[in-house]
């Protein structure tokens, strides 16, 4: 019993001591010398360290998120977003790493748009639109809720459904996107995806999620994919492997823009449905700022109203018409429309 009873204090001894043997941040009282907790890009980041025991420091080295940075940085070509501001401090023979975070928001207010409505065509009231986009001058269309998520192909002028597939039961449908003869299509909340051939609909693979939530909107730019979660995050996916390479936050001057929903790619821009907001954001996808927003609101009048009609979802751009498609969730219509600058 006695013996037990030293041996555990004697571990205890240990561990209390190896603690203090590696927390050097106590023993040195090192720390990053900035009151900074916010700044807007293009601002400038003034660092250095304290050092109330005047140690000998031979090098310290900067990093804002992944991305290095001097003393003095004009914080440019960076991501928005919260971000963790990182010195790595050598003296003697020692490292020390010190960490506290910053967060980072787009320096200018974003551009308000207006559209004027072209056409207007029938849509299918059934459905529960999520993703929506052109290939090759064919409208693709993916639609949710349990039981009911399709892939569709669709005559966008008249409605007619060409081509369908209703995925499994258990799964909830959400955005797609095609790139290469291949449709990439997200599934809400069951961490997978599935790649088709956009000519005949067979399902060539399945993906998981990495860090990301869930699944929401996608799309690409030719190369990578874009995906969204439901939070202000947006997951630079490779297409080839479907890993998440990075990510950006999408941020305005005044915060984060979280419900990021379905997206679409247009002339290097995302624009994407921000949830129960019926409105769309234009967003810098280099940095994750907020050029422009497109209040659609008034559209959802112009729909048949009954119990089932849900939030304006689905942005779909025609580039060789140059106009961009919307619709809803249980929406009657899709509407063409051209945007401009108010």
């Amino acid at each position: 019993m006695y013996t037990s009873k030293y041996l555990i204090i004697f571990v205890l001894s240990l561990i209390l001591t190896n603690c203090g043997e590696t927390n050097t941040s106590k023993q040195s009282s090192l720390s990053i010398n900035t009151a900074v907790k916010s700044l807007m890009l293009g601002d400038t980041l003034q660092l250095s360290i304290n050092n109330p025991k005047k140690l000998e420091i031979s090098k310290v080295s900067y990093q804002l998120g992944e991305k290095s940075i001097e003393s003095n940085s004009v914080l440019n070509n960076i991501t928005l977003g919260q971000k963790e501001l990182t010195a790595t401090v050598n003296f003697g023979d020692k490292t020390e790493t010190l960490s506290k975070t910053i967060q980072i928001y787009n320096n200018e207010k974003p551009s308000y748009y207006k559209y004027e409505v072209i056409n207007t065509y029938p849509h299918d009231i059934t459905s529960y639109t999520q993703g929506l986009e052109f290939y090759n001058g064919e409208l693709y269309e993916s639609t949710g809720q349990r039981t009911e998520s399709k892939l569709r192909k669709v005559n966008f002028e008249t409605g007619e459904v060409l081509k369908n597939i209703n995925l499994d039961d258990a799964y909830f449908g959400e955005g797609l996107t095609i790139l290469n003869d291949k449709i990439y299509q997200l599934t809400w909340q069951a961490k997978r995806g599935f790649v088709y051939d956009v000519n005949t609909f067979e399902k060539l693979n399945t993906f998981n999620y990495g860090t990301s939530k869930e699944g929401w909107g996608i799309c690409n730019d030719g190369e990578t994919l874009y995906k969204s979660d439901g939070t202000e995050k947006i997951y630079l996916l490779n297409p080839e492997n479907l890993n998440e390479k990075s990510h950006i936050e999408v941020y305005t001057e005044k915060g984060k823009i979280p419900n990021l929903n379905e997206m679409e790619w247009i002339n290097g821009k995302i624009f994407a449905n921000i949830y129960q907001k019926n409105g769309v954001a234009i967003i810098n996808p280099k940095t994750g700022g907020v050029e422009g927003v497109i209040n659609f609101t008034p559209l959802r009048k112009l729909v048949t109203q009954h119990p089932d009609l849900d939030v304006l979802n689905g942005i779909a751009y025609h580039p060789e018409r140059q106009t961009i498609f919307v619709t809803g969730k249980n929406w009657d219509k899709i509407f063409e429309v051209k945007i401009k600058k108010q």
